[in-house]
């Protein structure tokens, strides 16, 4: 059965009560404040829904996520990161990448519409969503952005309009993120081209264990991390 959330429930359901068919669905309604956000990425539970849709809240079971050991460099794109001029910011022109994203996946229905890129702008002023940059000399060609809680960087979407600028901003930033002492980078969802960069799947209880662990320690990389800097390709 699928739950309603009130516009002041903060609290979700629990993961283990998510629709095996649509995979992951686990309840709708509610509000995209700034709380009810982090509470849903602090409890596994992410966003997706279209713009006329009612909002829809997600936790697929398995879930496809980064490491440090998975993640892969083909030799292919060793060789274009140690040539290419593109240079990579973190945090440095948010609204643009979340725009950009936009434009970009329109063609498979507008999901990233005006209230998600409203609500993920709050995040960012908060300090809790963050973008990556690609620029060519002064022009945005890639990005990508997402949500980071206690070490688990949630990827949310990304865009190109150079070869291999997507590619280059997960990458690089990945390395990063996990060089500061960040657990995973979260794709949320598998496909071949994540599998392709190393994304692996695991069980949604897995990855709710980790999630609690990361909290309860209060893991997480330094708040300096998050300066708008450019990152050095690796």
């Amino acid at each position: 059965m699928l739950l309603h959330l009130a516009d002041d429930q903060q609290a979700f359901p629990a993961t283990t009560l998510a629709l095996r068919e649509p995979n992951g669905l686990l309840a709708f309604g509610g509000k995209l404040s700034v709380q009810r956000l982090l509470s849903a990425y602090q409890n596994g539970i992410f966003p997706w829904y279209g713009e006329h849709d009612p909002i829809l809240w997600w936790s697929p079971d398995p879930r496809a996520l980064f490491t440090a050991q998975s993640l892969h460099v083909s030799r292919s794109m060793r060789r274009f990161m140690a040539t290419t001029p593109l240079r990579i910011t973190l945090n440095h022109d948010f609204s643009a990448v979340i725009k950009s994203c936009a434009d970009s996946h329109a063609a498979d229905g507008c999901w990233l519409h005006s209230e998600m890129q409203h609500a993920y702008r709050e995040l960012h002023d908060c300090g809790h969503a963050h973008s990556v940059e690609v620029w060519q000399q002064h022009q945005l060609v890639g990005g990508l952005y997402g949500v980071n809680v206690n070490g688990i960087f949630c990827a949310e979407s990304m865009f190109q309009r150079h070869s291999n600028a997507s590619k280059l901003a997960l990458l690089q930033f990945a390395q990063h993120y996990f060089r500061a002492g960040g657990t995973w980078v979260d794709a949320q969802i598998d496909n071949p081209h994540l599998q392709s960069l190393g994304a692996i799947t695991i069980p949604r209880p897995h990855y709710m264990q980790q999630l609690q662990r990361n909290q309860q320690q209060n893991h997480d990389v330094s708040s300096d991390f998050w300066q708008p800097r450019q990152l050095i390709i690796i």
